[in-house]
């Protein structure tokens, strides 16, 4: 079932940049679509303008997304995952599991440019603090000269707290190619291949991989101005996770744009917030009811004097 489910967001991605492809060179009396009335109307530089509003926030549930901060704008970001809702543990008494905290991310982004973000945060999940790069390599173009976008990530992380042999067993380190498309006004998707590396697997138990490649998907559909459904799946390819049947990370959520912020509420199985950490070790699983409610909130400060900042449609 996974690998259908990760086949068919390969397929359809390919599929869509297949099918969208323009031909520059029309036939006389072939009925044009509402998309090419719109690029013959435009100049030829209107033409070449990138593709914006692919994802509005620069995270979705589990995933970073193609999105970066533009240049001096900084991304202040709260996420929170809750306690199980369907377990003895969650129930009426803890409120559906509100009353637990299964992980809490405090962090901020801060765009170099508008192609180059640092990011700095902290997980209550071992404590573990961040500190990453994102890079946007390509954009999306109108004309489809270039159909998707591809952004780089780059991340360290530590754990500052616990018993470890040395300061090297506590990092661990995480690499992906982002690549989206916004398929309608409406549709984007995105794939991305990662990898992760922890000098001490987590968790630490015998066998356990150390470094091990995953794929993720997500899903974004706009269904009014301002609100989308998201969906998003991660795939880790680990032979010690497959072997003892460790779930794999999905979230389905909501999400919602009020100026200059981004909130999204969400369910999902996985209680860590960091993807070295949801990647690692999840083990919540939707059929024991091991899922939860989740947020983020995402606002965005901008110190471009001169500009004020606007979210993009």
């Amino acid at each position: 079932m996974k690998r259908i489910i990760i086949a068919i967001t390969l397929l359809t991605l390919v599929t869509g940049l297949k099918a969208q492809q323009t031909d520059t060179t029309k036939k006389a009396g072939r009925k044009m679509s509402s998309t090419d009335s719109l690029l013959n109307a435009m100049s030829p530089e209107d033409k070449h303008q990138d593709v914006i509003g692919a994802f509005k926030a620069t995270r979705l549930i589990l995933s970073q997304t193609t999105t970066t901060v533009k240049r001096n704008n900084l991304n202040f970001l709260v996420i929170h995952r809750f306690g199980d809702i369907g377990t003895p543990t969650g129930g009426g008494h803890t409120l559906i599991g509100l009353d637990a905290v299964s992980d809490v991310y405090i962090g901020f982004e801060y765009g170099l440019s508008d192609n180059l973000n640092v990011d700095f945060g902290r997980n209550t999940i071992g404590g573990l603090i961040e500190f990453g790069l994102k890079y946007a390599v390509l954009h999306q173009k109108m004309d489809d000269s270039s159909p998707i976008a591809i952004t780089l990530f780059g991340e360290y992380g530590v754990r500052p707290y616990g018993s470890f042999t040395s300061y090297a067993a506590r990092n661990s380190y995480l690499g992906q190619a982002i690549i989206s498309r916004k398929f309608t006004s409406a549709l984007s998707l995105q794939v991305s291949p990662i990898y992760v590396y922890s000098n001490t697997a987590i968790p630490d138990l015998f066998g356990n991989d150390k470094g091990f490649f995953a794929l993720s998907g997500a899903v974004r559909y706009k269904f009014t101005k301002h609100m989308s459904l998201v969906v998003d799946y991660e795939h880790p390819f680990s032979s010690y996770r497959m072997d003892h049947k460790f779930p794999d990370p999905l979230g389905v959520g909501i999400e919602v744009e009020t100026g200059g912020h981004v909130f999204t509420l969400n369910i999902t199985n996985s209680r860590a917030v960091s993807e070295i950490n949801s990647l690692s070790n999840t083990q919540s699983d939707y059929a024991r009811g091991q899922f939860r409610l989740g947020f983020t909130i995402s606002r965005m400060f901008d110190f471009n004097h001169h500009e004020q900042w606007k979210t993009s449609n």
